[in-house]
């Protein structure tokens, strides 16, 4: 567009806008944006008390306004309506922003774990030990009873109808295999 692009008006502002569009003329989204702007930051201080925030957003609506001139159809609505819309959804998206709760750093949900101490790190590996240990001395069966309940995370009726046993047999089966761990690992709980 030449350097005597014509003021703006209602009529002359979708032309302007096709310039800017196809040939992106400067002069004429300076006109576009010498009419809209001030209506932009007028609208947004109707929705906001924040003078700051509504230049920022008005800023924001002209700059999409520029970048994506070319998404701008004359035939589903007039500029203004363009234009407005593209302000309201920014809006929205600083209202969105406004509303999510900041990060704290010390919300337990962030907080690493405490990295265990070596002692307690090297009495757990030796328990773990000690406890296989202990497993591997129980009967076959009352051995293979505790690995599919706490390994496998089978319960004792599944168990039951796994190995084809009645289910107080399960029961009594493990209740021994746990007092016989309770007796070979007894030494432990007097560690603390």
């Amino acid at each position: 567009m030449k350097k005597n692009t014509p003021n703006a008006d209602i009529g002359n502002l979708e032309v302007l806008m096709r310039a800017v569009t196809l040939d992106r003329d400067i002069d004429a989204y300076e006109v576009i944006f010498k009419y809209f702007a001030p209506r932009v930051k007028s609208y947004m201080l109707r929705l906001t008390t924040d003078e700051q925030l509504a230049e920022e957003l008005m800023q924001e609506t002209m700059i999409t306004v520029w970048h994506k001139a070319d998404r701008f159809d004359p035939l589903k609505g007039a500029l203004s309506t363009w234009i407005f819309t593209i302000a309201r959804n920014l809006r929205i998206d600083a209202v969105r922003r406004e509303k999510r709760p900041e990060f704290d750093p010390d919300d337990p949900a962030f907080v690493p774990d405490e990295t265990i101490p070596a002692d307690a790190l090297i009495i757990m590996q030796q328990s773990s030990n000690e406890l296989q240990q202990a497993m591997e001395k129980l009967p076959k069966e009352q051995f293979e009873l505790i690995k599919m309940s706490f390994y496998d995370n089978h319960s004792q009726s599944a168990i039951a109808e796994k190995m084809n046993i009645p289910l107080g047999t399960v029961k009594s089966r493990m209740r021994l295999a746990f007092e016989k761990l309770r007796l070979s690992l007894k030494h432990l709980g007097r560690a603390s």
